[in-house]
């Protein structure tokens, strides 16, 4: 497979029309391993670099899981093509960044990534629509194992999997969910939750991990916490945590329908109404105002099936992707036409919202 075709193709996350998940969007499980008796990528010098790549690389792309997909240097990519990448939660902007020495492994299916030299010599990730640790731990699970069997990881009987920084030792673990938290903001709750779950050993972060906004009311809630516990205890007391929030924003949307139907109708009805008539929109202001589509689907406003759409528009909306459907180079205030273009053409097509039914 060549890099436009995988771009051409549906990915897990542009094609959610097999989840029907109301809050996460999307789950994500994601190894760091290392090769023993080689130096990590950032005390590597540029030669060992290349080698260490061109030997992880080959390993990866050799396994079942992997076939037909896409195996390529990152130098290779240009800087859209990275951007892409990036919006799809397949490649970290970390990644972008590499001089040379580094490169990816993507499934035909774009559901298992594995990034080589970038922190660290391996990053195994297996991502799925909606809320299915179980399956996902499954998969990257035997991923791992089945490269194992090629490779030698840097692994001690005391501290587990090495890795370049102190807070992937042990399991080398870092699982998170994307959830759609639209109620907990427009009730003001989200500042409380954060402080909740930081307390209980998560993280929380915007939409394209640490340092990013939260657009569309978006958040990544992930463990922090690698060393001294099983992969399973991990996930298993991630996934509590989650319910718990799950349970918080369903709470959060039955409370402003009983409390004020018509302040939150508004914002939904307003939304629907740029969507299908707006001429500028920048990346934030479709996030959020797709956002408010996708709690109006989940209410009931619109047709369950316009799900995937809004799933769908939340990756495409984004400046890579409008950019490389439009076929060319703009500025950020182009993209912002071509962006409204493109959403009044999909909204043009969504039957009116009927607020009775959220009243039920």
């Amino acid at each position: 497979m060549k890099i436009n075709e995988l771009i051409e193709s549906h990915s897990e996350l542009t094609d959610t029309s097999a989840s029907k998940s109301a809050v996460v969007l999307m789950t994500r499980i994601r190894l760091a391993r290392n090769l023993a008796a080689q130096p990590f990528p950032g005390w590597a010098k540029d030669a060992q670099k290349k080698a260490i790549r061109d030997q992880c690389m080959q390993a990866v792309a050799a396994l079942p899981q992997m076939k037909r997909g896409l195996a390529i240097p990152v130098e290779s990519l240009d800087e859209l093509q990275k951007q892409i990448l990036v919006e799809r939660h397949l490649i970290s902007r970390e990644l972008c960044h590499a001089k040379s020495g580094s490169g990816i492994v993507i499934s035909k299916d774009q559901s298992c990534v594995v990034m080589v030299n970038e922190e660290d010599h391996l990053r195994i990730q297996v991502l799925r629509s909606g809320f299915q640790f179980k399956k996902v731990w499954s998969t990257i699970n035997q991923l791992d194992t089945d490269l194992e069997e090629h490779m030698d990881y840097a692994f001690s009987p005391k501290l587990g999997y090495l890795s370049a920084c102190p807070t992937n030792l042990g399991t080398g673990i870092r699982a998170s969910a994307m959830m759609h938290l639209p109620a907990l903001v427009i009730s003001s709750q989200m500042e409380k939750v954060v402080r909740a779950v930081n307390q209980l050993g998560m993280a929380v972060r915007g939409l394209f991990g640490e340092g990013s906004d939260a657009s569309g009311s978006i958040f990544q809630i992930s463990n922090q916490t690698t060393l001294g516990e099983s992969e399973e205890g991990i996930i298993k007391h991630l996934h509590g945590v989650l319910t718990t929030i799950v349970d918080q924003e369903l709470n959060a949307r039955e409370k402003l329908l009983e409390t004020d139907p018509n302040k939150l109708f508004d914002k939904i009805g307003r939304a629907f109404g740029i969507l299908q008539n707006g001429y500028l929109l920048n990346s934030g202001e479709a996030m959020n105002l797709l956002s408010l589509i996708r709690l109006g689907i989940d209410l009931g406003i619109f047709a369950d099936g316009q799900r995937a759409v809004v799933d769908r528009l939340f990756i495409e909306c984004q400046p890579g992707h409008v950019q490389h459907a439009a076929k060319g180079s703009f500025e950020p205030s182009q993209r912002d036409v071509l962006r409204a273009e493109r959403l009044r053409l999909e909204f043009a097509k969504v039957t009116a919202p009927d607020f009775s039914n959220a009243a039920k």
